[in-house]
């Protein structure tokens, strides 16, 4: 990675950056007359990726339905009323083909990787599992058992945990306060009745774009999106209505203390930028500024990033990595940390190093570590755009967030625009005497300052 940076460096990136994106194939786009949105990217080859993405997810549920979007995601492959769901399976094995779906806080997407002749099947098939699904309570009850395996899972996977016990502090009895599967109690209620309520109050036309990347023809997508998504409502039903509520940022803390486990995970929060925000890729540049340490990594020691050096010397954590979470109203911007600490004094210099390399991005950087962020931030866009599903996910996501598709080279662009002044502008901003949310799980937390602690080193005096 600190080759990477190095080679990036300098006038010959910025023309070797410029090159790639004029080489981007453009987006074209229609909007169906029920305000449903079509997306294609035609980047050549032998497959496709398509898929539906829509504006909905666990946010938009109550508390007595949380988790019934993701139970429908689990359903949607269960059978419809053309097709059973080996027929289903069937299908899509004959074809080859990879069909999947996913659940967020704030979309749920519906997508297939196929050769390009059967882009027209998968079309019609995404569009049978959306519409036509079948939820009878037999399989509604498997799917129980199913869904609560998977939760024992994700349980399992530390990180996830951390980060949904950072939202229920940072978003107190908000919207985005709620895990994406839901409580058990829900899981074990959910009928077939809130399923489909669901359906008709959120899967509407205009919260839903239809993206296909690869070998792909424009004209013939939205043909085929015309025939099979034409008839979806542009408004839910009467009485099918539902109040947005925003989700709102305080600063809070939760530590889970598990002696039994060999290290502590811990999760230390900003409230960040929502999507939209004018700031957003300055606040991504701040995240690149900050670094990723590995204490795996021998070359650590030898980083630019002021932090990732800093932790390499005083050898107090075996990872951290900075995050910079964005969603439609807010965002959250810290540092995930891994560290198998024993002492007061350990943690105190763990977190005086964290702490004070985020406060010192609210004074200023310099031009050399500005460019190192601004290669390091490209490279990973980049890097995050290499084949068709990449770009179907970023031109659905970018349509629902920006409302939008915006292209690589303005994305390039606005980051090289860029100032020391915006960095140090939007750090302020962003982290001095802010508050914090904190999510912990592990062994050897009481040796960590409370929420007043860690509230205290948001600044410094200034004289």
């Amino acid at each position: 990675m600190l080759h990477a940076r190095a080679a990036l460096k300098g006038p010959a990136s910025r023309r070797a950056f410029s090159s790639i994106a004029v080489a981007q194939q453009p987006t074209l786009l229609k909007t169906l007359p029920n305000q449903m949105r079509v997306a294609t990217e035609s980047t050549g080859g032998d497959s496709a990726t398509v898929g539906v993405w829509i504006d909905t997810g666990s946010r938009y549920e109550t508390e007595a339905t949380n988790g019934v979007a993701h139970f429908l995601e689990h359903m949607a492959f269960k059978g419809t009323s053309k097709r059973s769901q080996t027929q289903l399976e069937m299908e899509v094995e004959n074809m080859g083909a990879h069909l999947n779906a996913y659940t967020s806080r704030e979309q749920t997407v519906y997508y297939a990787k196929v050769m390009k002749q059967d882009v027209p099947k998968a079309v019609e098939l995404l569009s049978d599992i959306l519409l036509n699904s079948t939820f009878s309570p037999d399989a509604v009850n498997r799917e129980r058992e199913v869904i609560l395996r998977e939760m024992e899972e994700v349980e399992s996977q530390i990180e996830e945990v951390v980060f949904d016990r950072l939202h229920e502090v940072a978003y107190v009895g908000t919207p985005l306060a709620r895990t994406i599967l839901g409580p058990v109690e829900n899981i074990n209620t959910i009928s077939p009745d809130d399923i489909t309520r669901y359906i008709k109050t959120h899967y509407t036309a205009p919260r839903m774009v239809l993206a296909a990347s690869g070998g792909v023809d424009h004209d013939q997508v939205v043909d085929l999106a015309g025939e099979y998504f034409g008839n979806v409502p542009t408004v839910a039903p009467p009485g099918y209505t539902f109040e947005d509520q925003a989700s709102l940022f305080c600063g809070a803390d939760v530590r889970d203390f598990k002696e039994d486990m060999p290290s502590a995970h811990f999760a230390l929060s900003f409230e960040g930028l929502k999507w939209t925000d004018p700031d957003i890729y300055t606040l991504m540049l701040c995240q690149s500024l900050l670094g990723t340490y590995d204490a795996k990594n021998s070359g650590a020691a030898h980083a630019t990033a002021p932090m990732v050096s800093q932790l390499a010397k005083y050898r107090v954590a075996q990872a951290v990595q900075p995050f910079c979470t964005c969603y439609n109203d807010t965002g959250l911007f810290g540092l995930y940390v891994t560290a198998d600490l024993h002492t007061y004094d350990d943690y105190s210099t763990l977190f005086q190093i964290l702490q004070d390399e985020m406060l010192a991005l609210t004074m200023g950087v310099s031009d050399e570590d500005l460019a190192r962020g601004k290669a390091q931030l490209k490279l990973n866009i980049l890097k995050e755009m290499d084949g068709s599903s990449p770009s179907a996910e970023e031109m659905g996501r970018q349509l629902l967030t920006f409302g939008r598709r915006m292209n690589l080279a303005e994305t390039l662009a606005r980051i090289d625009n860029i100032t020391t002044a915006d960095v140090q502008r939007v750090a302020d901003k962003v982290i001095w005497d802010q508050e914090v949310a904190f999510a912990a799980i592990g062994s050897n937390l009481k040796y960590i300052g409370d929420i007043n602690s860690l509230r205290r080193g948001t600044y410094w005096n200034r004289i």
